[in-house]
């Protein structure tokens, strides 16, 4: 059958679509990562199936038909909402699975904890909207906290854009947050962890560039360092207004 390049992806190698399904490289991580998503699959998460391997040794994953959230138009506060929940029922999941102790797992930022089995790149590029709203690309999945991998997809999905203004971004984090069913606790906590982990992002790509370690070397000039770097003043600037969001209501 014929193969049709699949755009959008940056650091898990040439992605192809065949009829329905989904053909990339397999991983030394790739037997964990498949049995965890099966784990996630048992538990009521909706993730692609996992068809083994190919002749090429490639792995075969289920086609999910639909757009990729950032191909689309601004996500509502409903829709965040939804999101938030959505990644709140895959920690829910994810606190139930039990790693073996010959599990591998690859992911390129480390985590401050081992709470929890985490996507780790919970982002409008990975969310696929439809029939299904699917989380994809599970790839990166390893150890982590749910606060760590909470405050990436946050500021995916919400605090993503400088040129916004502040009111808007933190009115789309509340209903984020909100959704996620983040107790007093995870929102005290998440405007410190919005700035370190996007400080990690940006300390990824420029220390790969002067590593010359791909894919983030190449992705630091060609525009991602810049733009991560404006992230990260955004983030961290506007601490106090995204405090102030996630405040509960007395």
């Amino acid at each position: 059958m014929r193969e049709e390049i699949l755009a959008g992806g940056n650091a898990s190698g040439a992605v192809v679509r065949v009829g329905d399904t989904v053909r990339k490289p397999w991983a030394r991580s790739t037997p964990s990562v498949s049995r965890f998503v099966a784990a996630l699959r048992t538990k009521g998460i909706d993730a692609p199936t996992l068809f083994g391997r190919d002749d090429a040794g490639r792995q075969v994953l289920e086609f999910v038909p639909g757009r990729l959230a950032m191909d689309g138009p601004r996500l509502s506060a409903s829709d965040l909402r939804r999101v938030g929940a959505m990644v709140r029922s895959i920690h829910d999941a994810s606190a139930r699975f039990a790693c073996h102790a010959d599990d591998v797992w690859e992911t390129a930022i480390p985590a401050p904890g081992d709470e929890l089995i985490c996507h780790n790149d919970l982002a409008p590029w990975n969310l696929i909207i439809g029939e299904r709203w699917v989380f994809i690309d599970w790839d990166a999945a390893a150890p982590s906290t749910r606060l760590w991998d909470v405050a990436y997809a946050a500021q995916a999905f919400t605090l993503s854009d400088p040129a916004r203004t502040t009111e808007e971004s933190a009115r789309d984090l509340a209903a984020f947050v909100a959704g996620y069913g983040a107790d007093a606790t995870m929102r005290a906590q998440l405007p410190s962890a919005l700035v370190e982990r996007t400080e990690a992002m940006y300390a990824l790509l420029r220390s790969s560039h002067e590593a010359g370690i791909e894919p983030w070397a190449s992705m630091f000039v060609a525009g991602h360092g810049e733009y991560w770097q404006n992230v990260v003043r955004y983030v961290t600037s506007h601490r106090a207004v995204w405090a102030a969001a996630l405040t509960p209501e007395a």
